[in-house]
């Protein structure tokens, strides 16, 4: 792979190239991906979506909204210090085609920012309340009727898979979706491969999957626009990662170890002793001692450490890509970024205390329980009415169900597979808020 390919600015439908050099710097193709990402109404659905408590109302506590934005502050400043290396390494890219350090960081800035956009209401259990509705629930009668790779994309649903659709997909009037650069693109897809093979080597890659059947075609325009090395055979497609997709997952990898360990402490789920112990081991070679010992607050002094925590991580992620950038560039770096930092054992450390203490806890399960019950009764009577319509059979309440759809979602879809996932993808878009109200109104509970 080379850096000038990977750095394209083209977008879906474009006929040509686009060119660094032609670019206006006050308004450049890679900040409008993120000013396309942050005002799309996905986006900011995310502002009552889940990030570790489903459904708080604790001013604290992280939305997916709040964690989007700190991974992308954090991928940006990310991308940028691995810019200015590139950039001293190659210093054609800027002379020649005019790059600068700061499109890399507003490459990983906009993807950091969409990595969670496609991801359901309730955490990761939406994930796989929707996979289970199809694998051990009511829509185990589709698969004779779907092909392995369509049912594959059921009963593993991705959120990942699902952002590209939400970043891509056309509809009447508005075709290529978000119109991003195929750079960003390129940065957002952490798995680009297709559900199966499932998980055919230990290769972080290839650890899930990033796009549905329905998004084949575009997917594999993008990789091979951009140079991405193929890895699959036959009739399987998947490639090696682009290299500032590296960049998003640390990001995200440094977001969630510290900020969710941060809002445990801060909702009294972790001790403050626990805090200091763990964090400690982080900023030990930065601290001000003096400094610390004047905060006051428990969460003056937690906010303390963790801004310190992110920067010692920072510095080192990019430390571990830039050492290992010609492997990187040969799609033969197969690890996580952070799984080689230094800092791995202390990050294990405190993910381990997250998972028993916050995770694990007892706010959490319950909701999630709650969580599976909304998404699999909306799936199912979404789905029904859905197909009926299709089928010529719909019942009157059939048609009541639809319209609870919202108008942009009245679409029609020939196969079942296209319905199917066209249900999943109106669900996985609701936020915490509107899949319970839904969920409240469907089973007449609503309060009037």
């Amino acid at each position: 792979m080379n850096w000038e390919q990977l750095l394209s600015l083209r977008r879906q439908g474009d006929k040509g190239k686009r060119l660094r050099v032609e670019q206006d710097d006050t308004r450049l193709g890679f900040e409008v991906d993120y000013d396309r990402i942050i005002f799309s109404s996905a986006f900011r659905s995310l502002q009552d979506k889940t990030q570790v408590i489903p459904l708080s109302k604790t001013d604290f506590v992280h939305t997916r909204l709040t964690h989007s934005l700190e991974v992308s502050v954090v991928g940006r400043s990310l991308g940028r210090l691995v810019g200015k290396k590139i950039i001293e390494k190659y210093p054609h890219l800027k002379e020649v085609h005019g790059y600068h350090m700061n499109d890399f960081g507003a490459i990983v800035a906009a993807a950091s920012l969409a990595h969670d956009i496609g991801n359901p209401p309730f955490g990761h259990s939406g994930e796989k309340a929707i996979g289970e509705y199809f694998s051990i629930g009511k829509g185990q009668q589709y698969k004779d009727r779907l092909t392995a790779k369509e049912w594959q994309d059921l009963i593993d649903f991705e959120g990942n898979a699902n952002g590209f659709s939400v970043l891509t997909a056309s509809r009447p009037g508005i075709e290529g979706g978000l119109r991003i650069s195929y750079a960003t693109l390129g940065a957002f897809m952490k798995y680009p491969k297709e559900s199966l093979p499932k998980k055919p080597t230990k290769d972080i890659a290839d650890k899930k999957y990033g796009f549905f059947q329905t998004d084949k075609a575009f997917f594999q325009d993008v990789a091979n626009d951009m140079g991405l090395i193929p890895n699959k055979s036959g009739d399987n497609i998947g490639f090696e990662r682009h290299p500032l997709a590296y960049l998003v997952e640390a990001a995200d990898d440094i977001c969630y170890t510290i900020i969710d360990f941060e809002d445990g402490i801060n909702l009294g789920l972790v001790s403050e002793d626990f805090a200091l112990e763990y964090l400690i081991k982080l900023v030990k070679d930065s601290i001000d001692t003096s400094k610390y010992k004047t905060l006051e607050t428990k969460e003056d002094r937690i906010s303390y450490l963790r801004a310190l925590a992110i920067g010692s991580l920072i510095n080192n992620a990019v430390k571990v890509f830039i050492e290992n950038e010609a492997l990187i560039l040969a799609g033969k770096f197969p690890y996580a970024i952070m799984d080689k930092s230094k800092y791995k054992a202390q990050m294990d450390d405190i993910i381990k205390i997250s998972v028993k203490n916050i995770y694990q806890s007892r706010e959490v399960i319950e909701k999630e329980i709650v969580g599976y019950q909304i998404i699999q009764t909306l799936l199912d009577k979404f789905i029904t009415a859905f197909n009926n319509k299709f089928n010529g059979n719909a019942s009157n309440y059939d048609a009541l169900i639809l319209k609870m759809l919202p108008e942009k979602h009245h679409l029609e879809k020939e196969n079942l597979y296209g319905r199917l996932l066209h249900i999943c993808h109106y669900v996985s878009l609701l936020t915490d808020g509107n899949a319970l109200e839904l969920f409240e109104t469907i089973n007449g509970r609503k309060k009037s």
